[in-house]
């Protein structure tokens, strides 16, 4: 109702002094703490000078409420003298160094954990550091960098580097394979954010994968062991017109990510892979909001069996199990109504119903395969979350997904964060 009344004030402002400019005094930053006013002003549209456009005012506050250091943001704007009108952001600020911890079984009831610790705002400008440890049978590690707004207000860098080691099941024609999987990898990235709702990715990855044969069947087509090196090109373009208000989520939010790896061994061949993530929020009512994320990919068709596509339950089926196939093509459809059961002050408890549904092409196979039953697969659910208001990322979720498809299966998924 107050960005409502501002925009009518301006209206009426325009209209009756039409040959009138209104100019932007000063424009000024409060409610932040840790986070630097000058980072707010510096990926700001609106700046002192320039003419009042409420317009902008409402982009700049939907870009800074994107920000990991922010719970909610709001404008207001005063006259200053004359023609002139100062504006104010008023900041609401997030707790941004956020530890984690993860516990879990594998299928082999192995005890395994994953701890990790994450600073969003470092500096004050919304500089993402930090790394983690697992144990899952083996080490793993890694550490990461991102800094969207290090250059310019339009221009930053991130790096990732990893050393992940797990137990990964192989598909074969006579059965599962269970191999040592090792991944070495640098990557780099350019971060570029044309305007409000588009920004693209583009950068390398070197890495090395190492597999071992550990246990299960053996085909003479597939090596037991095989060390090979890579090189991942990577590109990502964002259409984001998100608009967030705490937990609730509303707007158009479209990912393509495109990558064409090369590599040194014929065992895993040089290979292209691109998927898009559309998603689509909208509030229902004062504490509704439907979710939905249409996953469509594709990959070289390699009969292979390190498809690229896994079906896996923290991917993309809630409910179906951990990495139980994969495929060289994908369609996915996660749906789902949030809805807010408890809230107050900085804890909110929500609840939601949800299906996810998907199906894959087998390695080698046709398009056909996405209508075959013995892809498809559908997982109705249910699940909670657990939510704090000033903590960025703070939602801690449950899910139980039930398979309602052929030879389906039940499970319970844990994480952190919304699952899309």
């Amino acid at each position: 109702m107050r960005h409502l009344t501002i925009i009518i004030i301006l209206l009426i402002n325009t209209i009756a002094f039409s040959q009138e400019e209104f100019i932007i005094a000063d424009l000024k930053v409060q409610g932040n703490k840790k986070t630097k006013s000058f980072f707010i002003k510096k990926i700001a549209r609106v700046q002192a000078g320039a003419v009042l456009d409420s317009v902008q005012l409402e982009e700049d506050i939907k870009r800074i409420k994107r920000l990991p250091s922010v719970s909610h943001a709001y404008y207001q704007v005063f006259k200053a003298h004359d023609n002139a009108y100062n504006v104010f952001y008023n900041i609401e600020e997030n707790f941004t160094i956020i530890p984690s911890a993860n516990v879990y079984t594998t299928n082999n009831d192995e005890f395994a954990f994953r701890v990790s610790a994450y600073e969003f705002n470092l500096l004050g400008q919304n500089i993402a550091f930090g790394g983690f440890f697992q144990r899952d049978i083996y080490n793993s590690y890694g550490l990461s960098i991102r800094a969207p707004y290090l250059f310019s207000n339009k221009l930053g860098i991130a790096f990732n580097y990893q050393d992940l080691t797990t137990q990964e099941p192989v598909f074969l024609e006579d059965g599962t394979a269970d191999y040592r999987y090792n991944n070495t990898s640098y990557e780099l990235l350019g971060l570029y954010e044309f305007n409000f709702k588009h920004r693209i990715e583009l950068g390398i990855n070197y890495f090395n994968e190492d597999y071992q044969y550990k246990a299960g069947v053996t085909s003479p087509d597939v090596a037991q062991d095989f060390d090979v090196d890579k090189i991942l090109y990577k590109l990502i373009y964002e259409y984001n017109n998100l608009d967030y208000h705490f937990q609730y989520v509303s707007g158009f939010k479209s990912t393509l990510n495109f990558q064409y790896v090369t590599s040194t061994e014929a065992v895993l061949p040089d290979f292209v892979i691109g998927w898009n993530d559309f998603s689509y929020f909208k509030r229902i009512g004062k504490k509704g909001n439907w979710a939905n994320r249409l996953r469509l990919g594709i990959a070289t068709n390699d009969d292979s069996p390190f498809a690229p596509f896994a079906v896996d339950n923290n991917l993309n089926i809630r409910g179906v199990g951990n990495t139980i196939d994969r495929g060289t093509g994908v369609i996915v459809l996660n749906t789902e109504y949030r809805h807010t059961l408890y809230e107050k002050e900085w804890f909110i408890l929500q609840g939601n119903g949800f299906v996810d549904g998907g199906t894959w092409r087998n390695p080698g196979g046709d398009f056909g395969d996405f209508g075959d039953d013995q892809n498809f697969r559908i997982y109705p659910g249910v699940g909670l979350r657990f939510i704090h208001k000033r903590i960025f990322n703070a939602i801690f979720r449950i899910d139980y997904g039930y398979g309602v498809t052929k030879n389906a299966t039940n499970g319970i998924v844990f994480g952190i964060g919304q699952y899309f």
